[in-house]
């Protein structure tokens, strides 16, 4: 006879206390309830069930510290947090303490059966194992990542299963995802996160002084090298690097991470004496990097090595339910920062957001909003004020430029500069800068007819920063259209 399997509910809600115990009671399940935190704590130690869901918002105390009392006393005790309001803190906090698995209540018809299964699975797996008491602190932190879509629930629970350890983590996704918010999330609840999170972009620095940028170089190690300077491995001991873009890291410098990686060394350039340096690697790129290492444009060791944790960022077309919420979030980001009334999106102009591919995924959305915002002549967002499908946000053609577009054929460079300065002086939210940034760079790329290695030379760049303009700018997308 197949023993019977005992599963403990705690929420406030006892009309939800009777829908869990009609979808999940059988004659080999039992489920039994409280609605109280202490009264769910003391059912627990007298019944020892095979698996606790809780609520998280619940008194005298909350889910997650019932969560936290529960592993104290049983540290491999199986706990399913739920709520009607997980935020990403709250995901990422319940993964890092322990939880099993972290559900939405507005998907518990369609997860709550599979998720039980998995759970009373691993507990009967975990019967006869050890495991090792978690470290069970909680910070009050705000992250930057928002989404509730399955994708990005995942992406959360990610963060909190690897941030206890020190494990590399290769994060991979489009460009414009957020792979640096996840990066600096490990950090924030790992247990580095006292020290210091250091970023690294391996494709905006040209690859003579990424060398340098990574480990430092001593006095007169190469021309201009006036003074001893510290790398970023020295700068980030104890805590967190983050090498974003590093499927554009030149292939001599890949086998220098990989001996750090190793051995925790490395000398500075020009330098004899071996350093030692205790830090974490996190790691992003938007290349497929399995196919980098068949054309042996990135080493196959190091590839390995970065990658014992995978985190895959969803692109902005796969979790279109998060962008009511990415909106609403940066409505209210860019009235903070930028001292700005608090706008409203009318809901044509939020269909118009939702039906959009947005290629530049969360970045480009976040800069549309700012663009409208700056730009809106009232204080409701409607279809006409976003951007999407003409210039770049920010970079708007300023009117007085627009008003000069034939101009005559004496136009002289002293002319053209001053019709734009004059503009910037009438208008303060003209950016000319990256307006004139990004109309040379579109113009290199069509004199070219697409060959990046020549636009470069035009420009007088390095092929890593014309592809960074090209992303940041979506010409991308222009020069196809046209």
């Amino acid at each position: 006879m197949e023993k019977a399997q005992t599963i403990l509910v705690v929420d406030p809600e006892t009309d939800f206390l009777d829908w869990v115990q009609h979808q999940l009671g059988t004659p080999t399940t039992r489920v039994i309830t409280a609605t109280t935190a202490d009264d769910g704590y003391k059912i627990f130690c007298r019944e020892a069930p095979d698996l606790l869901i809780s609520e998280t918002h619940l008194s005298p105390f909350s889910g997650q510290d019932l969560l936290v009392k529960v592993k104290q006393r049983e540290p491999n005790a199986i706990v399913v947090l739920t709520s009607g309001f997980g935020t990403t803190q709250s995901v990422i906090e319940s993964m890092k303490l322990g939880a099993f698995d972290f559900i939405r209540k507005e998907t518990l018809p369609f997860n709550l059966k599979v998720v039980v299964d998995a759970a009373l699975k691993a507990q009967a797996e975990m019967k006869a194992a050890t495991t090792f008491k978690p470290q069970l602190t909680v910070e009050e932190h705000q992250d930057n990542i928002v989404g509730k879509s399955a994708a990005m629930q995942q992406v959360f629970k990610m963060v909190g299963r690897v941030a206890h350890s020190d494990a590399p983590v290769m994060i991979t996704g489009e460009s414009g995802t957020g792979k640096e918010l996840v990066a600096r999330a490990i950090h924030h609840y790992s247990g580095r996160s006292v020290k210091s999170f250091v970023a690294i972009n391996c494709a905006a620095i040209p690859e003579q002084l990424l060398e340098s940028e990574l480990f430092g170089h001593e006095k007169g190690a190469f021309t201009g090298a006036t003074g001893t300077r510290v790398g970023r491995f020295e700068q980030s001991s104890g805590g967190t690097l983050f090498l974003d873009e590093i499927g554009d890291m030149p292939l001599q410098l890949q086998s220098k991470i990989l001996r750090v990686l190793q051995d925790g060394e490395f000398s500075r350039v020009g330098g004899n004496e071996t350093l030692k340096t205790d830090v974490r690697i996190v790691a992003a790129t938007n290349k497929n990097l399995e196919q980098e290492v068949a054309k042996r444009a990135f080493r196959e060791d190091l590839f390995y090595r970065l990658n014992v944790v995978r985190v895959q960022l969803p692109p902005l077309r796969q979790r279109t339910e998060d962008i009511r919420l990415l909106a609403e979030y940066f409505l209210q980001k860019v009235a903070t920062k930028k001292l700005l009334p608090r706008l409203r999106i009318s809901e044509e102009a939020m269909r118009l957001f939702e039906g959009y591919s947005w290629p530049g995924n969360v970045r480009e959305l976040e800069n549309t909003i700012q663009r409208a915002c700056v730009l809106a002549a009232s204080d409701l967002l409607t279809p006409k004020d976003i951007p999407i499908g003409n210039e770049p946000p920010g970079m708007a053609v300023p009117e007085a430029v627009a008003g000069s577009a034939a101009p005559s054929a004496a136009l002289t460079t002293e002319n053209a500069i001053e019709v734009l300065l004059k503009a910037a002086q009438a208008d303060p939210d003209v950016q000319l800068l990256p307006w004139l940034e990004r109309e040379f760079t579109l113009y290199a790329m069509k004199a070219t007819k697409g060959n990046q290695v020549r636009a470069a030379k035009l420009l007088g760049i390095t092929r890593a920063t014309l592809r960074k303009r090209i992303e940041r700018f979506g010409i991308t997308r222009e020069l196809t259209i046209s």
